[in-house]
């Protein structure tokens, strides 16, 4: 889409100026606002708007439909597939200042929050309740924005993304109206399901502005194995028995050696470099202790090198860290190269295949990738690292990303588990949904933002 197709005001100050909300045209605002974590360098929004209450964001919505002016919702900037990039221009609606907590409901086991408060401030509120919130992407992402992208996590495999943890939102539409999707009740059959159309939709149909979430108990004991495997296809094979047998793990997390080998340097761990899985078990102690028992048999079964039991909170906490760093980590592994990482989630059964196929496919290319995932669910991560002063190695590690995405959909699998679609992945749209489905979501995103306005060029190709 081009700038062209939107009638750009100059004086963005005095357009916004009745909406009380802080607003910055600096470049160095705009340019920290036209990015996350991946690489950019395209347009940059033309100002960043930082409202503090549903009201600022219904007036700046009121005077971006009037003006046919594009909103990108911003969170914390921590997306990985261009969904918060400015291909049009327009006002970045910088929501991480409406970071309140509303209300927490023990007795319902859920609460209510604002778009910009994160995981780890949620967290923090409700270390003394019992109760904590599960979705956990890694990054101390907004809620918002994990709604938006419906954002998983270590400890999907257990409580569910955020698709079975949002309750319900209030949402900013396009024409400017204010509508809540649903109530708190713990079900409905009343109309169409609107907090499912909106988790996931990328900003591209509503503005989140609060959201009510489910909590769950913390659970008593936990107990973490560390398994190290020399075959690659026998550590994820024993995930796919792990699942199939029932186990309550919260996570299971897998990373091959070049990984292990990084976050050893970052986190100053000294972990064997040997494909791993971490396997946190939760529950009661007695059904912690029971399952501890069958996890050993089944690594063992699997060819297992070597089980390390962690039961001690400081160590968990230590390999957790280590895995939500390993991103970041792997990143290190090669300075100045255009890195880019892709997610595929696939049938639990079929996780063994796509995974081995995909380190074949890396390792014939001769390209640096790493391979790791929240496998306990089928979703699994390539990070390709090519080296900048290779030519070709861009192109071929593009190509290995288009077979890895190919043969997931082929095996009745998804182009994105985790990660949306933004920008990068909007072709692989339709070759998972068909033209049919992607021609159903266009009349989705026609009706509700007939001017295009919200989050244009993103998700639907």
């Amino acid at each position: 889409m081009s700038e062209g197709n939107f009638a750009m005001p100059r004086d963005w100050r005095a357009l916004f100026a009745d909406t009380g909300a802080e607003l910055s045209c600096a470049e160095a605002i705009r340019a920290r606002h036209a990015r996350g974590e991946h690489d950019y360098d395209g347009p940059l929004p033309d100002a960043v708007l930082s409202p503090t209450s549903i009201e600022q964001v219904r007036h700046a919505a009121e005077i971006c439909r009037n003006a046919r002016i594009p909103i990108i919702p911003f969170g914390a900037g921590t997306s990985i597939e261009g969904g918060v990039t400015a291909p049009a221009g327009g006002l970045c609606l910088d929501l991480s200042r409406m970071n309140r907590i509303l209300a927490v409901r023990p007795e319902d086991q859920d609460a209510t929050v604002e778009a910009g408060v994160t995981r780890l401030q949620l967290n923090a509120h409700l270390r003394d309740s019992g109760y904590f919130f599960p979705v956990d992407p890694g990054a101390d992402a907004t809620l918002g924005g994990m709604a938006a992208t419906r954002a998983s996590g270590t400890n999907a495999v257990r409580y569910g993304t955020m698709r079975e943890n949002v309750i319900s939102t209030t949402i900013v539409t396009g024409d400017a109206q204010i509508v809540r999707t649903a109530g708190r009740a713990r079900k409905s059959s009343a109309g169409y399901d609107l907090t499912r159309l909106i988790v996931g939709s990328e900003g591209t149909l509503g503005i989140i502005v609060d959201l009510t979430v489910r909590l769950h108990p913390i659970p008593e004991a936990l107990s973490v194995a560390r398994c190290c495997f020399a075959d690659l296809r026998a550590a994820v094979e024993c995930v796919t028995m792990l699942v199939q047998l029932g186990i309550s793990a919260s996570r299971i997390e897998f990373l091959d050696e070049i990984a292990i080998g990084a976050c050893n340097r970052d986190s100053g761990l000294d972990l064997p470099e040997r494909i791993t899985l971490f396997i946190e078990l939760a529950g009661t102690p007695h059904s912690v202790q029971a399952e501890t028992t069958l996890v050993a048999r089944v690594a063992a079964d699997n060819e297992a090198e070597e089980i390390h039991w962690a039961s001690d909170p400081d160590g968990c906490r230590a390999l957790w860290r280590a895995r939500h760093a390993a991103y970041h980590s792997c990143l290190r592994l090669m300075p100045g190269s255009p890195a880019f990482s892709s997610d595929v989630c696939v049938p639990i059964s079929s996780l063994p295949e796509c995974v081995a196929e995909t380190r074949r496919d890396i390792d014939r290319s001769g390209l640096l990738a790493t391979i790791a995932g929240h496998v306990g669910d089928g979703n699994f991560h390539v990070l390709f690292l090519p080296d900048p002063k290779e030519a070709g190695q861009v192109t071929a590690a593009r190509g290995i990303y288009d077979r890895l995405v190919s043969r997931a959909i082929a095996m009745d699998g998804t182009c994105s588990g985790e990660h949306g679609i933004g920008t990068s992945k909007r072709l692989k749209l339709i070759e998972e949904h068909g033209e049919g489905g992607v021609a159903m979501m266009r009349a989705i995103k026609g009706a509700l933002d007939p001017h295009d306005i919200l989050n244009p060029g993103k998700l639907l190709p």
